[in-house]
């Protein structure tokens, strides 16, 4: 393996390869520095152009957004106290009380540290995870498909934002929106309503960019309080090396809390950072200071979400599940270039699955040179007006859309999955347990006709079969657990 990886990372370090993944990177810190933009609006828009690409190009490229956004949002934390990402929430807390007196500059350099250790950690965990488990799905049927994709929507339900009842909701709609097109097993026509055009289901990334980035640029165009903006004070005290060494175990606890909770499907680098942040509050010394400017909290919380990246992309490669929401426009990726990602990729493409891990250690490498040489530069993206955002992006989102078809119709199915988006947030419904919903209900279609279909109806087979009825079980456990708390806490307080 360990020569796989040293030549993929050749092809990495290679002039236009590096290239891009660089420009990918600042991309992607730019967009996770502005308030309002986010790095699946990025991923999103940047899919279209890899058309026609090697598709080790397009995965650097993306890989390089996909980083640079998670960290970039911890410039907006700091200095306007607006995650720029919901993985940042935890970095508000203790990164703006720092900025308030005087240390803005220490508590960026300490974050963006940070993040590149959580970076490398799950790294480590994507080279010697992903094979082994590889090898292990290898062993999966369609029984064992299904009842993985069902097991990963309970947990995503279940973990969602607000309730398991929306998460649940939010994912049935993505169920129903994956509906329409051809039957894959019979390749009859459903739910097309007489428009031809929706013969092969609506597009992917039509749904992508409607309801990740037009949903986000109708919410922007609305008028805003301006934010108070913290500017880098000259002379500021900078961050040192021995301020690292001191939070070693910090550091090291939170990547590998941010790496865990990256490789479970869907939930995202917000738990992650909530979980390494109370972590660190409960194992401190000093837990008053916490949130009011506790360093502790603010590298926990850094490292643990730069931390989901590695952890997410490790079930997307070896099982074809994402870990997040950029994972789901990841795998369209691969899916515009003829690419199935799960356990086969390690033995039909492996220069795929080590690119990957090259992208995610030269993406980090970039996005920490390049953050800590230009943070004042970034200090000022801050000031951005929303009036000259807002309809330069729309546009690319139309001109993005259309390129794929050519088609008109997909940039009315893009404006209109744009105003569903827009409800699910007027609703708070989370869109993660939607675009899941929508991407993996089609495996788990198939796979459980072909389960019933190879075993003459029975459904017992779900739950007869070792794997299978160990995934059958923690979806079980996963959407009970809610109700069981709930009726624990009724039951103590009656007490």
């Amino acid at each position: 393996m360990t020569a796989e990886l040293l030549s993929s990372l050749g092809t990495m370090l290679t002039p236009g390869i590096l290239g891009l993944l660089i420009l990918g990177t600042v991309l992607g810190v730019v967009f996770g520095a502005i308030p309002g933009l986010n790095g699946g609006m990025l991923v999103a828009l940047s899919l279209p152009l890899t058309f026609g690409w090697n598709p080790l190009t397009a995965i650097a490229l993306l890989i390089g957004q996909y980083v640079g956004s998670i960290a970039g949002g911890l410039v907006s934390a700091t200095l306007l106290n607006i995650p720029g990402s919901p993985s940042n929430m935890m970095t508000t807390l203790d990164a703006m009380p720092m900025a308030r007196q005087g240390q803005a500059v220490r508590a960026l350099q300490l974050g963006i540290v940070a993040s590149f250790f959580g970076g490398l950690v799950s790294w480590l965990a994507l080279v010697l995870l992903s094979p082994p488990l590889a090898a292990f799905a290898l062993r999966f049927g369609p029984p064992e498909y299904f009842a993985l994709v069902l097991s990963a929507m309970a947990l995503i339900a279940t973990l969602s934002a607000g309730s398991m009842v929306r998460g649940l909701l939010a994912g049935a709609l993505g169920m129903a929106a994956a509906l329409p097109g051809l039957d894959q097993v019979t390749a009859q026509t459903r739910l097309t309503f007489g428009f031809d055009q929706m013969t092969g289901g609506f597009e992917l990334l039509a749904v992508l960019i409607g309801i990740f980035a037009v949903s986000q640029l109708i919410s922007d165009a609305r008028p805003q309080k301006p934010a108070e903006i913290i500017s880098l004070s000259p002379g500021a005290v900078s961050a040192r090396v021995g301020d690292f060494i001191s939070q070693k175990w910090n550091l090291l606890r939170s990547s590998l809390i941010g790496t865990w909770v990256g490789i479970l499907p869907g939930v995202g680098g917000s738990v992650g950072s909530i979980m390494a942040y109370a972590s660190a509050r409960s194992l401190s010394k000093t837990p008053e200071r916490f949130g009011t400017g506790s360093e502790e909290g603010l590298l926990a919380s850094e490292a643990a979400n730069n931390a989901t990246i590695g952890g997410a992309i490790i079930p997307m490669i070896t099982m074809g599940i994402p870990g997040s929401i950029i994972d789901v426009i990841l795998i369209a990726a691969l899916t515009v270039h003829d690419i199935r990602p799960g356990p086969l990729l390690f033995q039909s493409n492996p220069d795929i699955v080590y690119g990957f891990m090259s992208s995610l250690l030269l993406a980090n490498i970039v996005m920490v040179v390049f953050m800590l040489a230009t943070l004042r530069w970034l200090a000022r993206m801050m000031t951005v007006p929303k009036s000259i955002l807002v309809p330069t992006l729309l546009v690319c989102c139309i001109i993005g859309t259309y390129a794929v078809n050519n088609r008109l119709f997909d940039v009315w199915v893009m404006l209109a999955f744009g105003l569903v988006g827009l409800v699910f947030r007027g609703l708070r419904l989370p869109i993660a347990p939607f675009v899941i919903g929508f991407i993996l209900t089609p495996i788990a279609e198939i796979n459980l006709r072909s389960a019933l279909i190879a075993n003459e109806g029975d459904w017992t087979i779900f739950f007869t079969r070792p794997i299978a009825g160990i995934f059958m079980a923690l979806a079980i456990v996963f959407l009970l657990s809610p109700l069981v708390g709930h009726v624990k806490r009724r039951f103590m307080a009656q007490r």
